[in-house]
């Protein structure tokens, strides 16, 4: 099996930025949403210069074209859609750009979740399945990973939910196409912790 891409979100600070492109890290995620506590400026992520690693930004509340003004001004390259946008919304963005979250455990049932990504495949260049609810993200919760092994899933997507050093391999165990790395590698929200971020890295490595 070869490696997932990794994603490592809620990038706060430079050092933590370039402790990510040395371990390397395929995406860094940054996240404008005023409530959460790894809110960014848009200045920070527009300073951050990672060459060929891509760079998503991560939304909840902003309308399309506030979303399409914040990527052009940071010179992101996709958005992170966290607050159940439809698929007009994605549409607007432009598909190949969006990586849309979907939270599993707020289906009925596989089957109705296999409904919503059947519809979404169009609008969207990548799926994230989070655990929780809707929201930013980063709330340490580990999502119950067995709900994918029941649906298919066509569009390539990341598997997130308070993934770190103690649960990687449970979490490599769905052959998941991507990983999104946060609050599992964290000392606080928002700071990254290094020997967690070597760790997690480390496990891959091993694939």
């Amino acid at each position: 099996m070869p490696r997932p891409l990794v994603k490592v979100c809620g990038m706060t600070r430079m050092q933590d930025v370039e402790l990510c492109m040395e371990l390397g890290v395929d995406l860094l995620g940054f996240i404008f949403h005023p409530k959460s506590p790894r809110n960014v400026d848009p200045d920070f992520a527009a300073s951050v210069k990672t060459g060929k690693i891509t760079k998503v930004g991560v939304f909840v509340n902003q309308t399309a074209n506030e979303v399409i003004e914040i990527m052009d001004r940071c010179g992101l390259h996709a958005a992170q859609l966290h607050g159940g946008q439809d698929m007009a919304f994605c549409e607007t963005i432009g598909p190949d750009r969006v990586i849309r979250v979907f939270w599993p455990s707020t289906y009925a049932s596989p089957a109705a979740l296999a409904r919503d990504l059947e519809d979404y495949s169009e609008v969207c260049g990548h799926f994230l399945f989070d655990a929780g609810i809707k929201g930013e993200g980063g709330t340490g919760q580990s999502i119950d990973f067995d709900i994918l092994q029941h649906i298919e899933i066509q569009t390539p997507w990341f598997l997130a939910g308070g993934i770190g050093p103690n649960n990687i391999r449970a979490a490599l165990s769905t052959n998941p196409p991507g990983l999104d790395i946060n609050s599992g590698v964290e000392i606080e929200p928002g700071i990254k912790d290094e020997t967690k971020l070597r760790a997690v890295f480390d496990a891959l490595a091993k694939v």
